[in-house]
């Protein structure tokens, strides 16, 4: 589908959202602060909503972000961009979501992923623990849609723990890291929020923090 058509499909996704609650774009402009003539054109499908236009659009008509995200092919890209680039936003954005969805009542923090790191570090320096970063990790890798710097990031780290090329407290954050990747218990569900794999995105971003953290 080209990007005019994504657009387009967003369009009515919307104007059906606005029609289901008898709101206009005024209205919608008022609740949201963006600009009418920029809904219009969003509504159109001749201008792109971006992330920050899906969250006040979600949070003004009630509705979980993932709908939105879901309507939107282009949105997903900005989302995983995000990952890398405005974590701290993209959190506080899938927060949202998380609360406002009806199949997921456990919500969502950072601090969650943070707990099960934790958890992992002693289990990566297990004989279990080595077995499966040695002989998961490239398995799961391969099921992994590219997002750039969080892939290499993540190779760098397994290999980096390979080599033993680091302290021993750095190796178990890393272990930690490695394993919350290869294990199949997301903090996140996938069915929530329509970007496969982004709580391991954000437990390789802490890790990569404290690590850097241990170097001050």
């Amino acid at each position: 589908m080209t990007s005019k058509g994504e657009r387009k499909n967003f369009g009515v996704l919307l104007k059906k959202l606005l029609e289901e609650r008898s709101m206009s774009m005024r209205k919608l402009s008022e609740l949201t602060e963006i600009d009418t003539a920029t809904i219009s054109r969003i509504i159109n499908g001749k201008r792109k909503a971006n992330l920050q236009h899906l969250k006040k659009i979600a949070d003004s008509l009630d509705v979980p972000i993932s709908e939105l995200i879901k309507g939107s092919s282009q949105s997903i890209e900005q989302a995983k961009s995000a990952i890398h680039e405005n974590i701290d936003d993209l959190i506080d954005m899938l927060q949202s979501s998380l609360i406002n969805s009806n199949t997921y009542e456990d919500g969502f923090s950072i601090d969650q992923v943070g707990k099960a790191l934790k958890n992992y570090e002693q289990f990566s320096q297990t004989e279990e623990g080595k077995h499966l970063i040695l002989n998961r990790f490239h398995e799961k890798l391969k099921n992994l849609d590219s997002i750039g710097p969080f892939i290499d990031q993540l190779t760098e780290l397994h290999e980096i723990y390979l080599k033993k090329e680091a302290q021993p407290s750095k190796l178990l954050l890393i272990g930690s890291a490695l394993i919350y990747f290869i294990m199949p218990v997301d903090v996140i569900p996938d069915y929530i929020f329509p970007i496969g794999y982004l709580d391991d995105a954000i437990a390789v971003k802490l890790v990569a923090k404290q690590l850097l953290q241990k170097k001050n």
